[in-house]
């Protein structure tokens, strides 16, 4: 396969010169800006000081009020919760953001899965589904997977386990008969930022929780450091909401990670300050191991 590389056309002039005005840089770096969009000042300080407020409502994305009221109904009668995930860094992040968030709301019984690489291969699997089914799960949270997995969710519908699927790859022609579909990439989803991670769709879940439940901004905000993980080692777009997620996220990190980060750091190389980089070559490869030689 032959690759060819082509310039990107240089943008006007006037364009350059007012940007490289407005935010003090030199007109290499205003180049730069107004080839990716960014032409104003007030565009200019979203990309390089993301507030929490540039972060969207969640109740924009295409389910998500069903997908709350299917959780409080699991929580109002004690069901018990499933929260599963893929093996690699983006599925293992997003249930832990999720299986953590809940925990501490659910007086019932809440476990996580994890499909074995090898014996069960990517994403939903039957064999998880009747783990489920045989335990008293009566509801399944799926999160990086399902989009595609149309016959397991009618299968798991037979078996009576509810599915909310929480996944960011793109639809088939139908929409799996689930209880819940977060996606943004759905055609008839009007959410306004497409490239969320998995991990993402999960913060946004419990995010909308939060405000259903008027629970404190901290209360979510404890995980955002695992979202940057996902951000940056599933190799998503760092624009948007995923740049304003993967900016606070890496704060986070540098600042006060969780416990799991914190032990994933163990052993890597002492930095003042470590960037998104670190997390792809760093702790991203030491998650993925896991599930590649053995148990994620």
């Amino acid at each position: 396969m032959e690759f060819v590389w082509r310039a990107k056309p240089l943008p006007p002039e006037e364009k350059v010169a007012r940007l490289s005005q407005e935010i003090n840089v030199h007109p290499y770096l205003a180049t730069i800006l107004v080839q990716r969009g960014i032409e104003t000042y007030q565009q200019a300080e979203k990309f390089f000081r993301p507030k929490i407020e540039d972060l969207h409502d969640p109740f924009l994305m295409r389910d998500m009020e069903k997908a709350i009221a299917r959780i409080d109904k699991a929580i109002t009668h004690a069901e018990k919760i499933m929260v599963f995930g893929d093996y690699d860094v983006d599925g293992t992040t997003a249930v832990s953001i999720v299986y953590s968030f809940l925990r501490n709301r659910h007086t019932g019984e809440i476990d996580y899965y994890i499909p074995d690489r090898y014996r069960e291969g990517y994403g939903i699997s039957k064999m998880g589904i009747d783990y489920a089914a045989d335990n008293g799960f009566g509801l399944i949270i799926a999160l990086d997977c399902g989009i595609r997995s149309n016959d397991l969710i009618d299968y798991a519908n037979t078996k009576g386990v509810d599915f909310i699927i929480c996944d960011h790859h793109l639809p088939g022609s139908t929409i799996p008969n689930a209880a819940a579909v977060l996606n943004p990439k759905r055609k008839d989803c009007e959410y306004p930022y497409k490239e969320l991670s998995g991990a993402g769709i999960g913060f946004k879940l419990i995010q909308a929780f939060a405000e259903k439940h008027d629970l404190p901004l901290d209360s979510i905000m404890e995980y955002i450091d695992m979202v940057a993980v996902s951000i940056a080692s599933d190799l998503v777009d760092i624009r948007g909401e995923n740049r304003t997620l993967a900016y606070f996220g890496l704060k986070k990190i540098n600042e006060n990670p969780s416990l799991g980060i914190q032990a994933l750091l163990e052993g890597y190389q002492q930095k003042s300050s470590l960037s998104i980089s670190d997390i792809v070559f760093g702790i991203g490869p030491r998650i993925n191991a896991a599930g590649r030689i053995a148990d994620a």
